[in-house]
């Protein structure tokens, strides 16, 4: 057994219920000086539980922690703070309406001399800094709620990044960066590591995993699995160790999509953001929109689905001309959207697995102004095990949930209520290997059932693995329609980093 002194962070024996649940059990994390170690497990493996102990969002039941050698107690973030520990957590923890600077420094701000006036121009100077390190092209003094989602996850890493941290844990930093962005942050990884600061690097991208990481943690179901150097384990071997079992790897579906169109999008502009955008979607097609962030993906999905304006063009739902002004009438018209942050857009956090299941359709489970609790019962149950929901029980908080079971609780959302056309921006971000297969069979199921699903994805692999069609978007413009037969990532790249094509036709 090796000597605890010889670790930065040593998590012995670590114990952690909640309601129902038994989130951690007995589980030990050993951590080097210099290294980046990574976490990995499915959804609900007890990972994010695991380092919101660390941070001090949430102490354990049981078990001890060690930190250089000597045992402390981590009972509130200030606690982990004061130790050298820094944490970015998957679900993103800054002020929309304050600026990027002011969000860097929060409750840190430099002081003039004059005790408790704040040094603005310093501020903006060291934030301005930490930027510059990530190689990022943002203002200091930019709103961050006018910033893209990548753009502020890369906020949150500059923020972790300023506070000197001998340890910095990372909750699925990546899984709303660019390839470029991902380059960046794992160059400067490398430099953190090569300068004495460990990080612990949680992702369900095990090509990351593989890329940039010394060593391996592995946790399921609550339980330390094992601990290994990463270049003795392959792929595979992570993935049985994960989830215990071999992964049913996602293939193409069967049936070829009918021929009718259940969706006509012709010369549909939307503010600065889409620009004439032309295609066709057939009943029991999954049609992928690929691109680089800030393409117009998400607000060509907006604007369809009626939540944001469209200035110019028109839509047709199947021979008839529709124009929503509002998500209530797409809903109504048989679409639905699962949207690319389930935090903000998605969840009622506070509300009931079952709540978030039927808000969508409460019309058709109500009589009378009265909620029927046998129908939601029924309905709820069912969309529970058909996707595999892992909940203790149809009245648990969604905020309890890990990150992959609440978006599996959207899906189950617009499943209640049968859609004939199913949109999904980023279904699978921060899922991990085992349910992100579980969610390609079920679209595939879906379209073999009719159902005509448009899917934002900016997983290369997962737009060629699932897709019958590919579109590909290039600041607001549609630049190519691929077949995933014939293409390659490489191809879809240049597409989206290329020039604008203007003589795009469908297939």
């Amino acid at each position: 057994m090796s000597d605890i002194k010889e670790y930065l962070l040593s998590m012995k024996n670590v114990n952690k219920s909640f309601p129902g649940v038994l989130a951690l059990d007995d589980v030990t994390l050993d951590i080097l000086p210099s290294e980046i170690h990574a976490l990995v497990g499915e959804n609900g493996a007890g990972k994010s539980t695991l380092m919101r102990a660390l941070s001090g969002v949430s102490k354990i039941d049981s078990g001890t922690i060690y930190w250089k050698g000597k045992t402390v107690d981590i009972s509130q973030p200030r606690d982990a703070q004061k130790l050298g520990i820094s944490m970015i957590h998957q679900e993103l923890a800054i002020i929309p309406y304050l600026d990027v600077g002011k969000n860097i420094f929060l409750g840190r701000e430099p002081q003039l001399k004059v005790s408790g006036v704040i040094d603005w121009k310093k501020l903006y100077q060291q934030a301005q800094e930490q930027l510059d390190k990530l190689g990022l092209d943002i203002n200091p003094k930019t709103p961050v709620e006018s910033l893209t989602i990548a753009q502020q996850q890369m906020v949150e890493v500059a923020k972790a990044l300023s506070m000197d941290a001998s340890l910095i844990v990372m909750d699925e930093p990546t899984s709303a960066l660019t390839e470029k962005e991902v380059d960046a942050l794992f160059s400067y990884m490398k430099k953190l590591r090569e300068n004495g600061v460990s990080i612990i690097f949680i992702s369900h991208r095990l090509n990351e995993i593989q890329r940039v990481s010394d060593r391996i943690t592995i946790l399921r179901d609550g339980k330390w699995i094992g601990t290994s150097e990463v270049r003795d384990l392959s792929q595979n071997d992570i993935v049985k160790m994960m989830v215990g079992r071999e992964v049913e790897q996602s293939t193409k579906k069967q049936a070829k999509p009918s021929s009718e169109v259940i969706l006509q999008i012709k010369n549909l502009s939307s503010g600065d953001d889409v620009h004439e955008v032309t295609f066709d979607l057939h009943k029991g097609e999954i049609l992928g929109i690929a691109g680089l962030v800030g393409a117009g993906r998400s607000a060509l999905a907006e604007a369809v689905f009626g939540s944001r304006k469209i200035t110019s063009g028109y839509m047709k739902l199947g021979h008839k001309k529709v124009k929503f002004t509002s998500p209530k009438m797409a809903i109504e018209h048989g679409l639905g959207l699962v949207p690319e942050d389930r935090k903000a857009q998605g969840l009622f956090l506070n509300m009931a697995v079952w709540q978030n299941i039927v808000i969508a359709g409460i019309k058709k489970t109500t009589r009378f102004g009265f909620i029927r609790k046998a129908e939601t019962q029924k309905i709820s149950t069912s969309l529970v095990d058909r996707l595999s929901i892992k909940t203790p029980s149809l009245g648990q908080q969604v905020k309890n949930l890990s990150g992959g079971n609440q978006q599996k609780v959207i899906i189950a959302r617009w499943l209640s209520l049968k859609p004939k056309i199913l949109i999904l921006d980023e279904p699978t971000r921060g899922i991990d290997v085992g349910a992100k297969a579980e969610i390609h069979n079920l679209l595939k199921e879906l379209a073999t059932e009719g159902v005509g699903v448009l899917m934002i994805s900016s997983e290369l692999p997962e737009i060629l693995g699932v897709s019958d069609r590919i579109l590909v978007m290039k600041e607001g413009h549609l630049v190519a329609v691929l077949d995933p037969e014939l293409s390659s990532q490489d191809e879809i790249m240049q597409a989206a980093a290329g020039s604008k094509d203007e003589n795009i036709k469908e297939d």
